[in-house]
């Protein structure tokens, strides 16, 4: 809603987020870097929100990203930046309490090893200022670690159907084995997997998926094959391609919560009867023909952020 070249009016945002709430989508994942071009942008949204409609702070469970340089992005690990970073958060966001915190990337931690950095959250969560701790792209290793030094509520990482290699690198089994949910954002692709973008000109000037590999004119005419068959699975179930994507994810053999993100109640609708679809082990053996005959063209992210991956 904020990280965008045009911000979402708040009546518009206002009624998706109620919507959300009613059809009980109610954990909701924030950033203190959410914002474009101001970083706490989403977090004044949520304060605006929540001052509006104080009525609903209870009834939303609330994850934000943090430890994350606001000019830079640059990840920070260490005890003192991570205690800024959720209080500054709080200050932020004003009345609502903030449910988990997490690490926004975890790669850069080795200038504080990671027993360090979750350490130092467990000092937050007993001075009641969040209540749980969240990773985000982190390998099975670092899951393990931090494990050890405090419960870990659950493990961010980009999931989807042109995004699988956490069912390869361990990550997906880490969580299942220390029985972790997992939050699988980009669940859509950045939205390419709706259907909706069909070339590069669809997207946006200013938004950043211009300068994502995956999006780039030249991987376009790969790329596109999956959602062309996804999309004819898709109209065998009577159902959109965003909406057996996100099916595919809650069919999957553990705990995996996708988090679409979307600006209408609209979107929001379409998403949401995701849960209402059945997949059979036929459906799904047919999507997963189709995964292994597919091999995405592009990186998830520009080299520059290729460093902050799987931590």
């Amino acid at each position: 809603m904020t990280w965008r070249p045009t911000q979402t009016p708040d009546d518009q945002a206002f009624a998706t987020m109620k919507a959300a709430i009613e059809r009980g989508a109610t954990f909701w994942n924030s950033g203190e870097f959410y914002g474009q071009p101001e970083p706490t942008l989403n977090l004044q949204l949520l304060s605006r929100f929540f001052t509006k409609y104080p009525e609903y702070k209870q009834k939303v469970y609330l994850s934000v990203k943090g430890a994350a340089n606001l000019e830079t992005l640059q990840p920070q690990g260490k005890p003192q930046e991570v205690r800024k970073s959720v209080e500054n958060i709080i200050n932020v966001v004003g009345g609502k309490y903030i449910d988990m915190f997490e690490c926004a990337r975890e790669i850069l931690l080795f200038r504080s090893p990671i027993e360090e950095t979750i350490g130092e959250l467990a000092k937050l969560v007993k001075e009641g200022k969040i209540s749980a701790i969240s990773l985000s792209e982190c390998n099975a290793g670092t899951i393990r670690r931090a494990s050890k030094v405090h419960k870990i509520s659950a493990v961010e990482i980009e999931f989807s159907l042109w995004s699988t290699e956490a069912r390869d690198n361990g990550v997906l089994e880490a969580c299942k084995e220390l029985d972790i949910p997992v939050v699988a954002y980009s669940p859509l692709g950045r939205g390419f997997l709706t259907g909706k973008i069909t070339k590069f000109e669809d997207i946006p000037e200013g938004d950043f998926r211009r300068y994502m590999p995956r999006f780039q004119p030249q991987m376009f005419d790969q790329n596109i094959k999956l959602v062309e068959k996804i999309t004819t699975l898709a109209q065998k179930k009577n159902c959109t391609p965003a909406q057996l994507a996100l099916a595919w994810i809650l069919h999957q053999d553990q705990w995996i919560i996708p988090i679409p993100g979307c600006t209408t109640p609209e979107r929001l609708h379409e998403n949401m009867d995701s849960l209402k679809i059945s997949l059979s082990e036929n459906d799904m053996k047919e999507i997963e023909e189709v995964l292994a005959t597919f091999h995405v063209k592009g990186e998830r992210y520009p080299n520059s952020a290729k460093i902050h991956l799987w931590g």
